[in-house]
């Protein structure tokens, strides 16, 4: 049987799931369900989920709604995540 080689994460799945981390760390932090954030920010739950599992690579806008329900600005969960 011939064995695959993985193909390594790219710096964007990197950075995209480090975001999504800082999200959802100051999320639980703040005692909210992903379920309310995404309602208070208007974005589809389903897409906060790909968000924050580093599978979607959200905008600006969406990430300005974000930082807004967490009390913070997007400068700061950018930070968060090591950028």
């Amino acid at each position: 049987m011939r064995l695959m080689k993985m193909a390594a994460p790219s710096l964007r799945d990197v950075q995209l799931a480090a975001l999504g981390l800082a999200i959802r760390t100051l999320r639980k932090e703040m005692d909210l369900s992903q379920e309310s954030l995404a309602h208070l920010a208007e974005i589809d739950r389903s897409h906060m989920g790909k968000i924050e599992r580093g599978e979607r690579n959200l905008t600006f806008v969406n990430l300005v709604k974000i930082a807004r329900v967490l009390r913070c600005q997007p400068s700061d969960l950018l930070r968060k995540a090591g950028m």
